[in-house]
């Protein structure tokens, strides 16, 4: 009995090596994980199902009376994302157009639902990230298209309404299903809260297991170019989250929404760039949007850690 409480905190303590070495894992051994290759939808609802038995009706109503840290949040991710994106696109990969072509999709999609997740996990403002996401979703149609055009030259259409469908069914629906169970059964979701932030982390292994396992003959193809593209995508990922953190704090933005806007800034949806990418570019213009995910939730991971970390240590106070 005490070995199956602790391996919830074994599992949250050591997050980034468990994301890294499952990675590692569906790279090695990518066919024993086709049978669950089709279910990364259904991991992800999960996770937002789980969200919603947590989320109060506090948090939601707190969103829509503030709105201005969901603008704040939106203007961050699409301005500095978007900057160090093409920045790094034409400094590391200048002669090769298919590699840019992926940095530069990687970086103009909507926000990824990873960081929906630790915000969850790092005690941000679920509400809140949920939120620009949703406006993320609602403007990419526009912005993606036309800055992909307006970089390197090629129109990329994004089906708007597929787009948005697949956000209902996997965020809305999900997370509205947790809402009314935590409204219809109080006492019986009470029971289960506790044990919300280790089920998602158990889903979202099974997305990296996933999609990992389904992207390993690309990311086995062009191997010799992997060392390259993680340096450029750890720098699209780190510099945008901690220029939204240090910009929100700036801004004296208050905690909990400076966490959602963090992870808001730095994660994008990478499964929705490797798709694209497949469909107008090439095999290799998707490997950084798969690289650029491992990335993400990895530095995702351990800055969740941080905040989780920060968030249970004891306000130390001085009496005069």
């Amino acid at each position: 009995m005490r070995l199956l409480s602790a391996i919830p905190a074994l599992i949250s303590r050591f997050l980034p090596l468990w994301i890294l070495g499952l990675s590692l894992i569906a790279y090695v051994i990518p066919n024993v994980f086709s049978p669950i290759q089709g279910l990364t939808g259904i991991c992800l609802g999960a996770i937002f199902l789980f969200m919603g038995m947590s989320l109060s009706t506090e948090q939601i109503m707190g969103v829509i009376k503030q709105p201005k840290y969901a603008f704040i949040g939106i203007s961050l991710k699409w301005i500095i994302m978007v900057i160090v994106t093409i920045i790094i696109a034409f400094t590391f990969f200048a002669n090769n157009s298919e590699l840019a072509s992926g940095i530069i999709l990687a970086g103009t999609v909507p926000s990824g639902t990873s960081a929906n997740i630790y915000t969850f996990i790092a005690g941000g403002e679920v509400a809140l990230s949920i939120t620009m996401a949703t406006l993320d979703t609602i403007i990419s149609p526009l912005l993606t298209p036309t800055l992909v055009q307006a970089s390197v030259g090629k129109v990329v259409p994004v089906d708007f309404f597929a787009l948005f469908i697949n956000i209902i069914w996997i965020v809305f629906v999900p997370l509205f299903i947790g809402l009314f169970l935590q409204w219809k059964f109080p006492k019986r979701i009470a029971v289960v809260k506790p044990y919300t932030g280790f089920l998602s982390q158990l889903a979202l292994f099974a997305v990296v297991l996933s999609v990992i396992s389904k992207a390993q003959p690309a990311l086995q193809d062009n191997m010799a170019m992997l060392p390259l593209i993680f340096v450029a995508v750890i720098l699209q990922v780190s510099i945008p989250m901690f220029s939204g953190y240090y910009i929100s704090k700036v801004l004296k933005v208050p905690r909990v929404n400076m966490i959602a806007i963090t992870f808001h800034t730095g994660i994008c949806n990478t499964a929705l760039s490797a798709t694209l990418a497949m469909e107008h570019f090439s095999s290799l213009a998707a490997v950084p949007a798969v690289a650029n995910m491992i990335v993400n939730l990895t530095i995702g991971a351990i800055v969740a850690k941080v905040f989780e970390k920060r968030r249970s240590q004891p306000v130390m106070t001085t009496t005069s």
